[in-house]
């Protein structure tokens, strides 16, 4: 066994010693007593977790992926660590100018677009299987309370409009005002669905 160069020794009584030795500064250590079997601390494997123990066991890659991916994801991984930072990458176009690589760049940018475009002119969206509107998602009685409260609103906004109370009302309260004839269409018609269920 070694540390820092120095062998452990057996005196003549059978003990085991590290002998002096001089440090980087010139100042000597003193021989030190040793255990049969000791291991200094500089030569101590660092502690490990069962967890990092794991984590450096098991592979770098997905479980199943194919060895031929593997290999070339190894492969580039090795090209970027050979390259020197800064430095533009090797031409991989076969010595293609700069401006024949931007020609490639943009084809193979407008062949990928238009791919895109075919794929989803092709795509439809499914119309509802039968020919009436496709039901609301919402209760008909909770949205018929709905309307009946926008219809409050809306009364309520024209006589605050007749009494004066509100002098310059606003566009879009008076187009609120407009539409109270439909907001009464909307309730009757939900009426007639409630009470026919």
């Amino acid at each position: 066994m070694s540390s820092a160069g120095a062998e452990y020794v057996k005196d003549e009584s059978g003990q085991c010693f590290i002998p002096p030795s001089q440090r980087p500064d010139g100042t000597w250590r003193k021989a030190r007593r040793v255990k049969d079997g000791y291991v200094p601390q500089e030569e101590m494997p660092l502690y490990e977790s069962k967890g990092k123990q794991w984590a450096k066991s098991r592979s770098e890659y997905p479980v199943g992926l194919n060895p031929t991916d593997v290999a070339a994801a190894k492969a580039r991984v090795q090209e970027r660590e050979n390259c020197i930072p800064g430095l533009a990458p090797q031409a991989k176009q076969g010595g293609l100018s700069k401006s024949q690589k931007k020609k490639a760049a943009r084809k193979k940018a407008s062949t990928a677009e238009i791919e895109i475009t075919n794929a989803l002119e092709d795509t439809h969206i499914a119309e509802p299987a039968s020919g009436k509107k496709q039901a609301v998602a919402t209760d008909p009685a909770k949205r018929l309370r709905n309307l009946r409260k926008k219809l409050k609103d809306t009364e309520k906004l024209e006589r605050q409009i007749e009494s004066g109370e509100l002098k310059n009302p606003e566009p879009e309260q008076r187009e609120k005002v407009k539409k109270k004839a439909e907001l009464i269409l909307q309730i009757e018609e939900l009426e007639k669905e409630v009470g026919s269920n």
